[in-house]
């Protein structure tokens, strides 16, 4: 394994803000890149990776999987899997890498998690879940968090989500972040799962004020501010997923009005400006490795959502001819472009 550098690492003694606001780990999306892009937009905001599995740590490429740039803290390491000793040994890893917190997954309900045995099946098992969290948390000094959805299949008890926190929480858990659906792990595919299941906000209302100790996150189907400052009347956090994603310079609004941060956010095209040199910077680096323009642009093509001319924007980004040319200043091209369309 490859040490973590000095650029990883948040300076010691440095504040952590508080988790008023997150951007949610999204497979395919949430990677280093888009991180860096997304914290451009806010200073505050938590970023978290996408979820990488024990096994990827234990037996993989480590360096591949936890690397990432100093800048994108606070970031939370959130973990895949169901074995108390892996998850230990990958939660160090985690903290040895300056990562700011671990999360594990227990909310993600597809097959081939399932056939792994962890994500959202875990809540059927609620002592597992303690265990791996009372051995990740006896390994690091970091937050040990869970993310978990609020029922399996048509159990809409609350009693069951109620004691699977009650669970956890006895291991010394103290952060849970509540997706607000059910997990229904037959015949619906993760992309059903994000929106056939009703959302319940009140079920994550009702488990703040019954651990008013314990901090409670929201997550599931937030699209706006005035939803966001509507569900901190309840809950400690909101943590918002797909429209952070699509609709990015949403959260440049997020530090004013949820942190008190009085400095102004950067414009889109400072955004755009800000991402030159680390672009340039990582195709030197990883260039030879495979990394393309695309893998990291892919990411940003919805900064401009809503605005005219978003679409030309768009399509010179997506243009193959010019990503190949793998230089960073088709970015402020596809600006200028919108500007005329």
């Amino acid at each position: 394994m490859q040490a973590p550098t000095h650029e990883t690492g948040r300076p010691a003694g440095t504040p952590l803000p508080s988790r008023r606001l997150s951007v949610a780990p999204m497979m395919d999306w949430t990677d280093r890149h888009c991180r860096v892009f997304h914290r451009q937009i806010t200073r505050h905001a938590w970023l978290y990776t996408e979820m990488v599995t024990t096994g990827a740590l234990v037996y993989g490429d480590v360096e591949r999987h936890l690397r990432y740039d100093g800048i994108e803290h606070p970031v939370a390491l959130q973990l895949g899997g169901s074995e108390p000793a892996d998850l230990a040994k990958s939660a160090k890893l985690g903290e040895q890498w300056g990562y700011d917190e671990i999360n594990l997954n227990c909310g993600c309900p597809s097959e081939r998690v399932q056939k792994g045995a962890f994500g959202a099946c875990l809540m059927l098992e609620p002592q597992l879940v303690a265990d791996c969290v009372k051995a990740m948390r006896d390994a690091v000094s970091i937050d040990v968090t869970v993310k978990h959805r609020i029922g399996i299949d048509k159990t809409e008890d609350y009693g069951f989500v109620r004691d699977f926190v009650g669970t956890i929480a006895d291991a010394g858990c103290r952060t849970f972040i509540v997706h607000a659906r059910n997990a229904v792990l037959k015949g619906l595919s993760p992309k059903e799962n994000r929106e056939i299941p009703p959302l319940r906000y009140e079920v994550a209302y009702r488990l703040k004020q019954e651990f008013p100790e314990l901090e409670i996150i929201i997550n599931g189907g937030v699209k706006s501010d005035d939803e966001v400052a509507l569900h901190l009347q309840h809950v400690d956090g909101v943590m918002l997923g797909r429209e952070a994603y699509h609709n990015p310079y949403l959260m440049a609004g997020w530090d004013a009005r949820f942190y008190g941060d009085d400095a102004p956010p950067k414009t889109r095209e400072q955004v755009l400006e800000a991402m030159l040199p680390y672009i340039a910077q990582q195709l030197e680096q990883y260039g030879r490795h495979g990394l393309k323009l695309n893998s990291i642009t892919r990411h940003m093509l919805g900064l401009m959502a809503g605005l005219p001319g978003a679409r030309a924007f768009r399509q010179l980004l997506s243009d193959p001819k010019r990503l190949a040319a793998g230089d960073p200043r088709l970015l402020l091209e596809a600006a200028a472009r919108m500007r005329g369309a």
